[in-house]
């Protein structure tokens, strides 16, 4: 099979939701930008080329007036909270969190406190009130504390479950981070956005418990292979300029 024949059938799923005179929102997450970078050049250029917008998240401990500056201006970008300083502080034996429950919850709130009023500062027009966890991983005993901080929504990965708290996941991931830690296989990316394409698509009964309606994906530029550009080449081809598809700035994704 060959990658042509995905690429088609993404056209025909896209040309099957906008003859039912429906759209997709679709909006892709970056994560980990805190300092200007080639790879972070070469992301921009991509998503100017095809006139989309992306939500960087950037961890705030990390990030300066060097970025500032480089992003100054750029309507296309808009900046999420990326935890702290992305920052391990779970055991060895457990999976990696700096934001789960091995301190004090007051502590994490603290941090992140700090961490969105320091993007605000340094982001003025293109700050969103969205909380990235890095790792997307959180302790659930923090969701109760993310308004009082002034956020709005939190996106992690996968599909979206009951939560107290809005949540904007992404569903879609370009890496192989359990294999090769380059570009999955092309056909299977675009195997799980048709996939997603239906479940949001689908007949508006079959949809009305839905939490997220949104195609979530997720990049991040520093680890791309030429893989991962050739893929985001072809799929910001087939959906910029569809007629199903609308894809939604950071503003828009949270709300603000």
């Amino acid at each position: 099979m060959t990658e042509e024949i995905h690429w088609q059938r993404l056209a025909a799923e896209l040309d099957r939701v906008a003859a039912s005179g429906q759209k997709v929102d679709f909006w892709l997450r970056d994560d980990d930008a805190a300092e200007p970078a080639p790879a972070l050049d070469r992301l921009l250029a991509l998503v100017d080329r095809h006139a989309l917008p992306v939500v960087l998240a950037v961890p705030p401990a990390q990030a300066g007036d060097a970025l500032a500056r480089r992003l100054d201006g750029l309507e296309s970008a808009s900046i999420a909270v990326h935890g702290w300083a992305h920052r391990n502080h779970a055991p060895p034996e457990e999976k990696k969190q700096e934001l789960g429950a091995h301190r004090p919850p007051a502590t994490v709130l603290h941090e992140l406190e700090l961490g969105y009023s320091r993007l605000q500062t340094l982001f003025p027009g293109s700050f969103v009130p969205m909380l990235v966890p890095p790792w997307n991983r959180i302790d659930p005993a923090l969701l109760d504390g993310l308004p009082d901080i002034g956020f709005k929504a939190l996106s992690i990965f996968g599909p979206e479950k009951p939560s107290p708290f809005k949540l904007v996941n992404t569903h879609v991931d370009v890496m192989d981070w359990r294999g090769t830690r380059g570009c999955r296989d092309h056909a299977l990316i675009v195997a799980d956005i048709i996939a997603r394409l239906r479940q949001v698509s689908g007949d508006v009964e079959e949809r009305a418990d839905q939490k997220g309606r949104t195609i979530g994906v997720l990049t991040h530029h520093l680890v791309h292979d030429e893989g991962v550009w050739a893929f985001l080449e072809k799929f910001f081809a087939a959906t910029s300029r569809h007629p199903a598809c609308r894809w939604l700035a950071g503003g828009d994704v949270t709300g603000r």
